[in-house]
């Protein structure tokens, strides 16, 4: 395990206006970049793999022609190539917003850099990644379309990408930054907020976990919530967090190992 590396996923909800296609949230960005470059710079042992989501951009034209379920037809891989472009201009956004901020970010889109099987990542040139890394460089990763073995092509969310990462690089944490506090007992009534699941525990609750305000194509809270446990079953040391990073601080508090949200555990 890589005790002092975290992957982060800024969730779609939180970077775009998911109502409104093709919307950043320009200022919530800037907030974010800030945010993690205070942490970065109070912290030079801080590995950090960042990963967003596609919000109100990739998911428009994902959901249109369908593309995380494959991709065969002209028409399709005309989606796939409609999926890419947006997928791309949301991660311009993030960069711009990095970069402005003095993060030294660099992209990774999986698109150009994953081959998968069935949507699991199964071919990547993890070492340019690595030696982002080594020279403290923060690699930056985003739900995109990928060319898959048995599909065609089909869309990596970021928890897909995630999961390769977790086998490559053993991070302590993950932690899902979106709007939401973290896991809710009642959603949408948002009464009773999970502060922590355990593996042990997820069956007897599963039923009462529902989806999100805005849900998408690669899955709601429910799918997010069993991604991470299947992820720490195999990782017993990993845990994750699900927060909202919408008032400031609460990124900066999350990175720093403070327990936000509804934390998942072994």
């Amino acid at each position: 395990m890589t005790d002092n590396l975290a992957l982060l996923k800024l969730g779609g909800s939180l970077i775009t206006d998911k109502d409104k296609p093709y919307t950043p949230r320009l200022d919530k960005l800037a907030d974010l970049a800030q945010e993690i470059k205070t942490v970065r710079d109070s912290d030079p042992d801080l590995l950090l793999i960042l990963g967003h989501g596609s919000g109100s951009f990739g998911h428009v034209a994902a959901k249109k022609y369908g593309t995380r379920h494959g991709v065969k037809t002209s028409e399709e891989w005309m989606g796939f190539a409609e999926v890419r472009f947006q997928a791309a201009e949301l991660n311009r956004h993030v960069m711009e917003s990095l970069i402005n901020a003095g993060v030294p970010a660099i992209s990774f889109p999986p698109s150009s850099s994953m081959i998968s099987n069935n949507r699991k990542v199964v071919r990547h040139n993890i070492l340019t990644v690595r030696k982002a890394l080594d020279v403290h460089l923060l690699p930056v990763v985003h739900g995109d379309v990928a060319f898959d073995e048995t599909l065609g092509g089909t869309i990596l969310s970021t928890e897909d990408v995630f999961k390769f990462l977790v086998e490559q690089f053993s991070p302590a944490r993950i932690l899902l930054a979106g709007i939401e506090a973290g896991v809710w007992e009642d959603f949408p009534a948002r009464t009773r907020l999970v502060k922590q699941i355990q593996l042990s525990d997820y069956e007897a609750m599963r039923s009462g976990i529902k989806g999100s305000a805005s849900t998408d194509v690669t899955g709601g809270m429910k799918a997010k919530v069993e991604e991470m446990l299947s992820l720490i079953r195999g990782n017993r040391n990993l845990t994750a967090q699900i927060f909202s990073a919408e008032e400031h601080g609460a990124l900066t508090r999350a990175l720093q190992g403070e327990n936000v949200g509804t934390l998942l555990t072994a």
